[in-house]
């Protein structure tokens, strides 16, 4: 009887570990992504017939804010997220997780240019006095913002800011624009109700509002580097087989493709294969 107590301890003892592991970016076979649903769950979804090839079930944990995937990466409710920039990536981390919890990019995947979009207006030279221009209201995605209205003449910003800068820092402003401070996915959703509204790619791709674009970062600029959108995961598990084999099938010729096909250059390939 005492073996057989100390059989099913092990027995307990084995299934234990196992599950605390599961939670984990380990070598197991189950590969847990969250991803925003326009472009990153699509590009998943292109690869996921190759990742299964190689053993793996696959879950897209789909996401349509900017806070939800990195706290459940950091939970371990996930493996990897995709969804932001490294910039935006770090800043969040800052404020969010201590050394324990700590979360890293694993790889830069593509760019989205940050583009200026209009309704009401042909030319982002046609800027009437007062207008409502709406941007992003997270840290890193307004300064951008800003630093994108700058280069196009809008306004000025004071020195040595940068992505820091918010609309306090406007020094100049010739045509006293109003500048709208907003979620980033809730930017697009008001095109109708601002003269300007300057979105990232993937929130345009939601809002179907493509079509009115005017201007975008360049995408041979610093920017496309800095601002790459990331396969996140928790510090220490870039180096898991699942993630060495999850980059293995979505850094490929493949995926260059079918972001240059699909998205027309909202949407911007960084990786080498």
């Amino acid at each position: 009887m005492k073996k057989l107590w100390k059989s099913l301890a092990a027995v307990a003892l084995t299934a234990s570990l196992a599950g605390c592991g599961s939670s984990g970016s380990g070598d197991d076979k189950t590969i847990t992504i969250g991803a925003s649903v326009t472009p990153h769950a699509e590009i998943i979804e292109n690869i996921k017939p190759d990742l299964e090839e190689l053993g793996y079930e696959v879950e897209i944990v789909e996401f349509s804010d900017y806070v939800k995937p990195n706290t459940a990466l950091r939970d371990g409710e996930l493996d990897c997220n995709y969804f932001q920039h490294t910039p935006y990536l770090e800043d969040w981390v800052s404020k969010n997780c201590d050394s324990d919890d700590e979360l890293v990019a694993a790889a830069k995947i593509h760019f989205e240019p940050l583009g200026i979009y209009s309704s009401k207006h042909t030319d982002v030279s046609d800027v009437p006095d007062g207008a409502q221009i709406a941007v992003p209201n997270d840290t890193t995605n307004e300064a951008r913002a800003l630093q994108l209205l700058e280069a196009q003449g809008i306004i000025k910003l004071a020195e040595g800011k940068g992505l820091e800068a918010t609309k306090a820092d406007i020094v100049e402003n010739p045509h006293n624009v109003e500048i709208v401070e907003l979620a980033a996915e809730v930017v697009p959703t008001k095109l109708n109700e601002v003269d300007f509204a300057i979105a990232n790619g993937n929130n345009a791709l939601n809002a179907k509002i493509t079509e009115n674009l005017l201007v975008t970062e360049s995408t041979d600029s610093e920017a496309a580097d800095t601002y790459a959108n990331v396969i996140a995961v928790r510090k220490g598990d870039e180096d898991s087989q699942k993630i060495k084999d999850l980059l293995k099938v979505l850094e490929t010729e493949k995926t260059a493709k079918f972001i240059e096909e699909t998205y027309q250059g909202v949407v911007v390939p960084v990786f080498e294969y």
